[in-house]
């Protein structure tokens, strides 16, 4: 089945992070993103092309993590009937005042407890004079600095049960699943879910802690697959710890590379803007637990970090 577009977009992420002017340094110097307003403990920032006021709320905190992702409805009316749905649900908390250039906002938490944030209103960035792009149709002057992503793509949770969560999606979100990893007795450990023609916006990831509401890490699209190549280069020389790769994917085909930002947090540089899911009636793949043992496409072995580095951290 296609989404049901009553959700555009993942519109940005709230992060938290106990070592504030570190983390900044390197989402403002390393990976290219502008500064746009601070309120209190928090910094909000953006990429070059993304339209709405910012891409990334960076929140000084005692612990790392994600407090809230938030997600642009469609209309008005689209938010409306998630809401309505959300509430049925027993799944919502309420209405709050927006953050900067967001309207009103609806919270609701997922079954393993993370917060989502939906809305509607959204002030589209106006440029000052020395950020104004030479081509009309791009939000904002490419910056020239570090790694230059381009839009914020999608957030990884970690979940002590992976398929309430996708269903949730699905059902009161109005997402479908693209992707999806069947262990062999049966249980689903991983699901990959879109809410457009992108092939994935959120991604559910086994907990092996077996812990509740950690992230697993948010995701930054780059303009090319070189441009991942030229990042790892500007991570060695910064001493940024470099996880893994750069490689590629077997499930969704992403180009990636994975990176520990100064708060622990872990973030993905990804290059998956070739792959789009057009097909209306499109059947999610389902890879198996021995598929999976293969590793990525290429035969890089996913490292056991992968499945229990998450933050805040646990233990």
């Amino acid at each position: 089945m296609a989404p049901l577009h009553d959700i555009a977009h993942v519109g940005h992420v709230e992060l938290l992070t106990p070592e504030p002017e570190k983390s900044l340094w390197f989402f403002t110097e390393i990976m290219g993103l502008t500064e746009n307003g601070r309120d209190g403990d928090s910094v909000y920032l953006r990429t070059w092309d993304d339209y709405e006021h910012h891409s990334l709320k960076l929140t000084a905190h005692s612990t790392s993590g994600i407090r809230r992702t938030a997600l642009r409805a469609s209309s008005q009316e689209a938010l409306d009937r998630r809401v309505k749905a959300l509430d049925a649900a027993g799944r919502g908390i309420g209405w709050i005042d927006g953050d900067a250039g967001i309207g009103p906002t609806y919270l609701a938490t997922d079954p393993d407890g993370h917060e989502f944030e939906l809305y509607w209103e959204s002030e589209w960035y106006e440029p000052p004079e020395e950020l104004r792009p030479a081509l009309k149709n791009q939000a904002q002057a490419y910056p020239g600095r570090g790694v230059c992503v381009r839009r914020l793509d999608h957030v990884n949770f970690l979940a002590a049960q992976t398929e309430p969560n996708g269903d949730f999606v699905r059902d009161l979100l109005g997402g479908e699943v693209t992707e999806q990893i069947r262990l062999d007795e049966g249980r689903i450990a991983a699901q990959w879910l879109h809410f457009g023609n992108k092939s994935y916006d959120l991604v559910y990831t086994e907990d092996w802690t077996g812990s509740n509401g950690r992230l697993h890490h948010i995701a930054f699209a780059t303009d090319t697959r070189e441009d991942i190549l030229r990042a790892a280069d500007i991570f060695l020389e910064n001493d940024v710890f470099i996880e893994t790769g750069p490689h590629k994917h077997a499930i969704q085909q992403t180009f990636f590379l994975y990176v520990y930002e100064p708060g622990g947090n872990r973030i993905e540089l990804c290059n998956p803007v070739a792959r789009l899911i057009l097909a209306p009636d499109w059947k999610p793949i389902t890879w198996t637990q021995a598929e999976r043992s293969k590793g990525q496409a290429w035969g890089l072995k996913t490292i056991e970090s992968f499945h229990t580095h998450g933050t805040p951290p646990v233990g």
